[in-house]
């Protein structure tokens, strides 16, 4: 499949940065310990397409680390936010990442999954890394931001990218930036189907 010359151009910061903002406008739900989880799971399990992203409190020190903090799915009704810090919301993330039934959709997933399997064991199935996709069709840009503006025409801030992921109640703001990753990633995902790559 060959690309149209205009998707494989270099776009620049200023026109990524011209294009209007869009943020996730649907339903989200923080799911932090049992309460919603079966609700969530349901809601994941009845797709076949889902957006996938984690969150991790930046490191500010030299050898500092932290694990993920969040795991996000979006799927076609709602965003699900999954704060890792509980058992048994981990084990309901490596479930739906081990359901080979739903492709799960994401950039920068290598990364993403290495660092969950240090907070809980699963095997991965059905993961597409849309940023790998773009690259193998001679996309040059392949960041969700970049492959946001040159695939859909719209702009995803990053204002709130290394705030505290790890806090036991997220902002307003942490809450759609994270919805936002996982939505734009499906939304890509979808776009990627359409031309047929």
């Amino acid at each position: 499949m060959t690309l149209p010359s205009e998707l494989l151009r270099h776009v620049s910061r200023e026109e990524i940065n011209a294009l209007p903002i869009r943020r996730y406008e649907g339903e989200v739900r923080v799911v932090s310990h049992g309460h919603g989880l079966a609700q969530a799971l349901a809601d994941i399990l009845r797709e076949t397409a889902i957006g996938f992203d984690t969150e991790t409190r930046p490191a500010f020190r030299p050898g500092e680390s932290y694990p993920p903090s969040l795991a996000q799915v979006a799927t076609a009704r709602a965003a699900y936010i999954f704060q890792l810090r509980h058992r048994e919301v981990a084990a309901a993330v490596a479930q739906v990442l081990a359901e080979e039934r739903i492709v799960k959709a994401g950039v920068g997933l290598a990364y993403d999954l290495k660092a969950l399997k240090k907070v809980i064991e699963f095997g991965e199935k059905s993961v597409v890394d849309l940023g790998t996709v773009a690259s193998r069709h001679g996309l040059k840009q392949t960041g969700v931001r970049n492959l946001a503006g040159l695939l859909l025409g719209f702009r995803i801030p990053k204002g709130t990218k290394t705030t505290n992921w790890a806090r036991s109640k997220l902002t307003e703001q942490q809450i759609v930036y994270a919805a936002t990753d996982a939505w734009a990633c499906r939304e890509l995902y979808l776009r990627f189907r359409e031309l047929g790559l």
